[in-house]
């Protein structure tokens, strides 16, 4: 029986905000059900249109499904041992970059690591309102991308996705030890007062 896990982990939040804020998490058990081209593509068009530093969009995905398992493959090898574990798995896994300079004038862009995290969370938004799940990782192998992909000079390797359906209740038993329990795990959140200051750094806001 291949029962979809029966928990969204949607969460009660302090304010009123779109219910798919609540309802996204970051799964470490996929279904391995293809996600189909037109839901990809949309995702990744939610991405292009994100803001960044002077228009620079500085952000590049290079992706693979599966069954290509030879493109897929190089893509598991660039991923830290621990994400390897779950992330190979997935039905899709794309690997994030950002260009290090403007292009207008060779000058450092500081913010494009930012810039590439939002285009990934406009990604991640699209994604959820599709009923697909994103898992964003950080522990990724810079030199080993860059050995697997030719990836030019100017272009820094910074994260990794997984991106699919969320896993039936025999994908979650089948991760390896301790993921399970961090799959169940509630959600939480530091609170505004953690967050938000006014007046000096570590005040809590007064709006």
């Amino acid at each position: 029986m291949n029962t979809t896990i029966e928990r969204t982990k949607a969460v009660q939040p302090d304010y009123a905000i779109l219910p798919i804020f609540s309802q996204r998490f970051s799964p470490y058990a996929f279904s391995s059900k293809q996600v189909n081209t037109e839901d990809l593509r949309a995702c990744f068009e939610a991405a292009r249109w994100a803001m960044s530093s002077y228009n620079e969009q500085p952000w590049r995905y290079l992706i693979a499904r599966a069954e290509n398992q030879e493109e897929f493959d190089k893509i598991v090898s660039c991923l830290w041992d621990a994400n390897q574990a779950w992330a190979k798995k997935a039905p899709v896994l794309a690997l994030g970059f950002y260009k290090k300079s403007f292009t207008q004038n060779d000058k450092p862009n500081k913010a494009a690591a930012h810039d590439l995290g939002a285009a990934s969370a406009f990604l991640t938004v699209e994604a959820t309102q599709r009923g697909l799940y994103v898992h964003q990782m950080i522990g990724v192998d810079p030199d080993k991308v860059r050995e697997q992909f030719d990836i030019p000079e100017d272009f820094e390797p910074h994260t990794a996705m997984a991106i699919g359906y969320l896993g039936s209740l025999e994908d979650l038993q089948a991760l390896p030890d301790g993921y399970a329990d961090r799959d169940r795990a509630e959600r939480s959140r530091k609170s505004q007062d953690e967050i938000l200051f006014s007046g000096q750094f570590g005040k809590a806001a007064s709006l």
